[in-house]
């Protein structure tokens, strides 16, 4: 369908972009990327081509996949981790593996009854050289064509934050250049010690290891539940808010400030069943605001209204003091301000009516009487002499 479409449309070409080959006066041979005009048939019969002939580098990469994933089992995936520990014994039989790949595909190509019955039995069928247009293999083609750009455009995603720091974009790259060089020239010294067999077994054998069922389906989820321990998790999110500090915060005095969410419980009756929901329109007219400066609820806002929070959560600081404008306000997971009683996963701590007897829970004693909860943000401030002259 693809090729019809691309016939069938008008393309809109940017002015900025090459519509002919640029001048070569000296005939030197032209850039892949310039070779050819931009063209709408030479666009439709490449990717036509393309296509067709696309099958045997998808097959070669499942056939690699399966093996690494170890999705044929260990017997065949442990052949080859010992073939790549007998390339890093022996590495100059690296020069004849060209002469092993092509002995075993004639191997595997040799026209025998007994090869002929395998495969009738289930061996991994070996993809056509050039599928025919609209046929299975075709649509097969097509379909590994489009997972293989997202996969691309995932990997660019995955990339693109970490560019900037190598393109002197961030105040980062200085430490990073400074870094590299004195550990390129400390290294010089020491390559003649590093055993490079063992460096390449280590190396080569590390992804069959990190991918094995065991650690995928084991030690990684023990990992993850370990990152979402709420104190491990605010030590990584910390982490990530210093990560994204610039040099004039560092070089600075930090300090927290602190917010309290509140809310109070509605309750409804539908027949025996009592339910109802957690709001902050629910609060009492005579009680806390729905954001407070202190526990209490009160404190921190002076008799003329000045250190109110407002509704974009802030407040006015001292003078000279301003909020870090690389971080935002982060839940308080652990409740620290609060002894002896641990949150719920989302930093809530629940307390009756009166807002006392704090509890990880809310009580089915208070459902009658009323409930009500709060959570604690924080967000750090840094000085700034500018701000306070």
């Amino acid at each position: 369908m693809l090729p019809q479409l691309l016939i069938s449309s008008s393309l809109q070409i940017p002015s900025s972009t090459p519509l002919s080959t640029p001048h070569n006066p000296r005939g030197q041979p032209q850039l892949l990327s310039t070779r050819d005009p931009l063209s709408i048939p030479i666009t439709t019969v490449n990717f036509k081509r393309f296509v067709s002939k696309s099958g045997p580098i998808f097959w070669v990469q499942d056939r690699v996949e399966e093996i690494v994933m170890w999705r044929k089992g260990w017997q065949i995936t442990g052949v080859w981790m010992a073939a790549y520990a007998f390339l890093c014994y022996f590495p100059r039989l690296v020069l004849l593996v060209p002469h092993a790949i092509l002995l075993g595909i004639l191997l595997a190509t040799y026209p025998s009854e007994q090869l002929s019955s395998t495969n009738d039995r289930g061996a991994t069928p070996t993809p056509p050289s050039n599928a025919g247009e609209g046929t299975v293999d075709w649509q097969a083609n097509i379909q590994a064509i489009q997972n293989l750009m997202g996969a691309v455009a995932d990997l660019h995603d995955l990339i693109l934050p970490f560019v900037p720091h190598l393109t002197h974009a961030t105040p980062y790259t200085p430490l990073i250049l400074t870094f590299l060089l004195a550990t390129f020239l400390f290294a010089i010294p020491l390559l003649p010690l590093i055993p490079l067999r063992p460096t390449f077994l280590v190396l080569g054998l590390g992804p069959f290891i990190f991918t094995h069922p065991f650690m995928m389906y084991r030690v990684l989820p023990l990992i993850v539940s370990l990152l979402h321990d709420k104190s491990h998790r605010a030590r990584v999110l910390r982490i990530i808010d210093d990560d994204r500090l610039e040099d004039r915060h560092w070089r600075s005095e930090l300090k927290e400030v602190e917010l309290f969410e509140n809310e109070r419980w509605n309750a409804s009756s539908d027949g025996e069943a009592v339910s109802g929901s957690w709001g902050k329109s629910y609060l009492k007219s005579s009680e806390r605001s729905a954001w407070t400066r202190a526990q209490d609820g009160w404190s921190g806002v002076k008799e003329d209204g000045s250190g109110e929070v407002s509704s974009n959560l802030t407040f006015s600081l001292a003078p000279g003091w301003a909020f870090i404008e690389t971080e935002d306000w982060r839940v308080d997971l652990e409740a620290t301000w609060v002894a002896n009683v641990g949150p719920d996963d989302g930093g809530w701590v629940y307390t009756n009516d009166s807002w006392l007897n704090p509890s990880a829970v809310p009580l089915d004693t208070w459902k009658s009487v009323g409930m009500t909860r709060r959570r604690r943000w924080t967000r750090r401030i840094y000085y700034d002499p500018a701000i306070a002259t």
